[in-house]
């Protein structure tokens, strides 16, 4: 079922993914990690959002730079893009 989200919402399902900014990936690519966490996730992105605040505590550090990274790659797919699960 096609899920179309924010790009708030795509950025912290992306954030919580496993790919990374060195991996300079493709909309494609992002779409795929993104279909793979919401499917790790249950398809509740109330749980993705938990792991992002989790990360935030157990990395400070890293935080802004990866979801500044999240956001730009969530903002390059775009909001209105589906995600298919």
């Amino acid at each position: 079922m096609p899920i179309t989200m924010s790009v708030p919402e795509l950025a912290q399902v992306l954030f919580t993914s496993a790919l990374q900014a060195s991996d300079d990936p493709s909309p494609d690519q992002v779409r795929m990690a993104v279909k793979q966490r919401l499917r790790a996730c249950h398809e509740d992105l109330a749980d993705c959002v938990a792991c992002v605040a989790q990360e935030a505590g157990d990395h400070p550090e890293t935080y802004a730079a990866r979801m500044r990274w999240a956001l730009n790659m969530a903002d390059r797919v775009g909001s209105t893009t589906p995600v298919t699960v």
